[in-house]
């Protein structure tokens, strides 16, 4: 917007109809830049018109029920004496109907790299003693504790209220009411860095489907371990990331610059190809975030301390402007979709019964609906029902597509369901299959990869081991080579979709592709359940 100086009630009432247009394409956030034509000369307002400009605009946003944020100024060259400036503003509704952006970023780096103890910083409000004392929160086992290493997937959030201030637990909040004053939502994947958890790494970063991944690398050990195995993996899967380099209270300015400089050098390779951007400044912050996710090729790099907090505020601002990758268009497309939900974790709790977790990717699930879920052992689907449904540990009514959140199933028998398996409206006829096909690209093997060969295959929430049956066109494959192969699982039938991303691991070996076609097994009216198991539910 150029000026918004005193509108008349026509081109106010205009404003803000564009205003509720572009909240809603953004799903919730907008930023305007005042001061900037519609072709993008800075021109730039006097002080005076900026002041009407920003009043105006609060005005606007106020109507609409939404807050502003003033980002950023600068001052522009432009033909006058009078020094003129252009603002960028965050305008942030409160979310209606608890529909608060939710960002899932993944957090990737080698062990010891400091990912646990930064989102301990960062959920808890105040600073580590330098001995690990933030990350004892995010701990979900006593070994954890005792070792000091995340061998689990643990969920962190962290909340910014829609004047874009941090809200986390300082103030002795619960989840709850972390989720009722927040109008975004970042929910932090702690992932593992220990190269013998790879497997659950991997089954995180496939899974939860993260927006983006944070990848935190420790100042005074550099790429060292996993690091360049998980950028391989955000990269793989296409997984937009951006660069945490931690404990800077460490070491000396020299190792910094060096570590960062071994980074740049990493990221312009051929294989990454992507354009390091290092921020020290809020502006650059401002700068990154938008850049970031317009542009897959742009990686921010924070240099940041977790017990001085030097730098720590920019990382937030960051989180605080960074947009969701998805419009609302999009999200809509799928939330016409069939229900499917994705199981991930599935626990039992006292009165409540069998609980699982994972992600709602298309259609829209509510309380009370009937699912099936499956394929069991023999390729069958059976009947349940969603007693209630919770997100970010708070209740919640309907879940939209692309959120994750826990359902409980009260007295369904826990030992029919494990990880891997869909949730699905019976009217879906899910197509399931053993034997299926993927185009793939052998990264890394020792030596050849033939028929009769067992790799451990991820697909999305999918993780078995698979036999390649065939490959086409071709005897055995070496590093780097390319082929359609065909693999079968050898414990039981899963749900695939074509097209979805697959990685595959054994020992040193390791691939990525995409699936290209089923060979689907069909049944009597795709086999549902009727005889009722015992502790099973009847309708």
């Amino acid at each position: 917007q150029l000026k918004l100086v005193n509108p008349s009630q026509y081109r106010f009432e205009h404003l803000v109809t564009q205003m509720k247009w572009r909240l809603q394409e953004g799903r919730g956030e907008a930023v305007y830049q005042i001061g900037v034509e519609d072709n993008g000369l800075l021109v730039g307002l006097s002080e005076e018109e900026m002041r009407a400009s920003l009043k105006t605009l609060r005005r606007m946003a106020e109507k609409v029920g939404a807050d502003i944020t003033v980002l950023r100024e600068r001052e522009v060259d432009y033909d006058s004496d009078v020094p003129r400036k252009i603002t960028e503003v965050l305008v942030r509704k409160v979310p209606d109907n608890q529909q608060f952006l939710d960002l899932r970023v993944a957090v990737l780096g080698n062990v010891d790299s400091g990912k646990s103890t930064l989102l301990g910083v960062l959920t808890q409000g105040e600073l580590d003693n330098g001995r690990g004392r933030a990350r004892l929160n995010l701990f979900r086992h006593l070994h954890e504790i005792q070792s000091g290493r995340t061998s689990s997937i643990s969920f962190e959030i962290l909340g910014f209220n829609s004047k874009g201030e941090v809200v986390n637990y300082s103030d002795s909040r619960t989840a709850e009411e972390i989720c009722e004053s927040s109008s975004k939502m970042i929910t932090f994947i702690d992932l593992a860095g220990h190269h013998k958890y790879l497997k659950t790494t991997i089954f995180g970063l496939t899974s939860y489907c993260p927006d983006f991944a944070m990848l935190v690398v420790s100042a005074n050990t550099g790429i060292a371990g996993t690091t360049r195995e998980h950028l391989g993996l955000a990269m793989a899967l296409k997984v937009p990331f951006f660069i945490v380099i931690s404990k800077v209270d460490l070491c000396s300015k020299a190792t910094v610059e060096r570590t960062v400089k071994q980074l740049e050098r990493i990221l312009k390779q051929p294989g990454c190809n992507k354009l390091p951007l290092p921020v020290n400044s809020d502006d650059d912050a401002v700068t990154a975030a938008q850049q970031f996710a317009q542009s897959p090729n742009i990686t921010p790099i924070f240099t940041l301390s977790s017990v001085s907090g030097e730098n720590l505020d920019l990382l937030k601002v960051f989180l605080n402007i960074l947009p969701p990758l998805t419009n609302s268009k999009e999200q809509e497309e799928l939330m016409q979709q069939l229900t499917e939900f994705q199981v991930d974790e599935i626990y039992t709790v006292p009165e409540v019964g069998t609980v699982v977790g994972g992600t709602l990717s298309s259609g829209i699930c509510r309380e009370g609906e009937n699912l099936v879920v499956g394929p069991t052992d023999d390729g069958k689907f059976l009947r349940l029902k969603v007693c209630s449904i919770q997100r970010n540990r708070s209740a919640c009514r309907v879940l939209r597509a692309g959120q994750a959140a826990t359902l409980a199933l009260g007295p369904f028998d826990r030992s029919l369901l494990r990880k891997g398996m869909v949730m699905v409206s019976p009217e879906m006829n899910p197509t399931i299959c053993s034997v299926f096909e993927a185009e793939i690209v052998l990264l890394f093997h020792a030596t050849t990869f033939r028929k009769g060969f067992q790799v451990t295959v991820h697909v999305g929430n999918v993780r078995q081991t698979a036999i390649v049956e065939k490959i086409h066109g071709k005897d055995k494959l070496r590093t780097g080579e390319k082929a359609v192969v065909c693999f079968r699982f050898i414990k039981h039938p899963e749900y695939l979709k074509i097209g979805a991303k697959l990685l595959f691991r054994e020992g040193v070996t390791k691939g990525i592709g995409h699936v290209t076609d089923l060979q689907a097994i069909t049944t009597k009216e795709n086999s549902l359940e009727e005889s009722l198991a015992p502790g099973q539910l009847s309708f």
